[in-house]
């Protein structure tokens, strides 16, 4: 196998994947390592498209379905442009938000299920797999006042808190079933203490 790790970040609004995942970034990078840092949805032209249609609020709602196909359309076009040729040139892949997130948001939160979200991930190439992810976890209210001052609510975070409690529900699940590939970082704690957990468990795939 090549040098390069693939490492996801995920959680809900307002947990801090983005600044979090800056800041790994410079650590893997402080360590010597090549580091490509992207997102989802989006990472590519297409996918950054895909990403304005997913997010922007509307009048007419999306179909929990179409909502989970363009959003595995988004993460094709990424791991076929972008993730892949990363990883096989050795570059570590630090990316925000990735399959795990359509477990939580379209198979917990829009009610899907897990069976159409595995049926997608099993068409992505074996290479394509996490080698970490780091799940921030918090309570849903604190992540939603955090995201609401972040200006105009995207179409996510508009959702209500039932939503958002069954996507993280389905977050904490995903963790539970692979222990081995997961760390649950306490998102709500002092942001010194989640960057020294992420590092920490980063630091065990130097």
């Amino acid at each position: 196998m090549n040098g390069g790790r693939f490492i996801t970040l995920e959680g809900l609004e307002g947990a801090g994947k983005s600044s979090r995942a800056v800041e790994l970034k410079a650590f893997l990078e402080r360590h010597g390592k090549p580091v490509l840092l992207t997102r989802e949805p989006g990472g590519t032209p297409l996918g950054e498209r895909l990403r304005e249609l997913l997010l922007t609020p509307a009048d007419t709602p999306m179909a929990p379905l179409t909502e989970l196909l363009l959003m595995f359309a988004a993460r094709s076009e990424h791991v076929t442009r972008v993730i892949l040729p990363a990883l096989d040139a050795g570059q570590w892949v630090v990316c925000d938000r990735y399959v795990d997130a359509s477990y939580a948001y379209q198979g917990g939160g829009r009610g899907l299920g897990a069976a159409p979200v595995a049926a997608l991930e099993a068409l992505l190439p074996p290479r394509a797999r996490p080698d970490l992810t780091v799940l921030l976890d918090l309570p849903v209210e604190t992540g939603l006042a955090r995201a609401s001052k972040r200006g105009a609510a995207d179409r996510f975070e508009r959702e209500t808190v039932e939503f958002h409690a069954r996507v993280r529900a389905a977050y904490l699940d995903r963790a539970q079933q692979a222990p081995q590939r997961y760390c649950v970082v306490d998102a709500a704690a002092d942001p010194a203490a989640v960057q020294a957990d992420i590092e920490r468990a980063a630091g065990a795939l130097l």
